[in-house]
Order: structure tokens, then sequence, then C-alpha cells
């Protein structure tokens, strides 16, 4: 099985690609080319959300390239989420803690949620100095 990768929205602060299939070491680089033109189509301090419901496995391969997404975001003062993981792949993430527990949702609504929460932090943090 190969991978496949949808550019499901991009604007200057976000992007999201759905990433389903394989993420193995044949196909890792698919999706560092295709991080790497995210990244460069978003701001400093942006967010990128990879989209896993339709991703069946992922090796170390795959670790790595999702490892190496989230330091460049996070060298750009940026942040990469992870959303929808199947049971299979949020294992793995739990085996190896590859990925933070809290950059990890189970559904987009999950995520909204915790983007909504965030925004209402800064506000209220804005509003106190």
């Amino acid at each position: 099985m190969s991978l496949t990768i949808e550019h499901l929205q991009e604007t200057r602060g976000l992007a999201t690609l759905a990433i389903g299939g394989r993420l193995d070491a044949q196909t890792a680089p698919e999706l560092d080319a295709a991080a790497m033109t995210a990244g460069e189509s978003v701001n400093d301090n942006a967010t990128i959300v990879l989209d896993l419901k339709s991703l069946d496995y992922i090796s170390s391969a795959g670790l790595r390239s999702i490892a190496k997404l989230r330091r460049a975001m996070q060298a750009r003062g940026g942040t990469l989420l992870l959303v929808n993981p199947q049971p299979q792949v949020r294992k793995v993430f739990d085996i190896v803690k590859a990925v933070p527990v809290n950059e990890v949702f189970t559904s987009i609504a999950e995520l909204d949620a915790y983007l909504d929460t965030m925004q209402r932090k800064v506000i209220a943090d804005a509003k106190d100095a």
C-alpha cells in the first residue's frame, strides 16, 4: 500500500494535511516533501495539522519524518499537531513516546476545543496584563 497525502486547508497560519495508507521507509520521503511545501506556505508561528484518520501503518521511518517536521515547526515558533490517529498508530506513539500526548487529538472537535481554549487563554492573559 502506498501513502496518500491531501492538502485539506492552507492559510498563512494553518496547513492541514490528510495522510492515508502506510508511512514507512519507502513513503516517508513523500511526507517530507509535502511537509516542506506546507511549511513554506505558512507563516512562522503557524500550525501544521496532520490528519491521520486514514493512516493504517507507521514505521520508525515515519516517526522520524513526523519528528523532523515537528522540530522544523518548533524552530520557526510553530506547532505540529496530530489528529484522528487509528488505534494501532496511536499505540506506536504511546510505545515510543515519539509525540507528546498534548499534541495528539482523537478528533477535529477535540482539536478545535483545544485551540479555542488556547485562544481564550491568550485573550484573558492580555486583559490581565
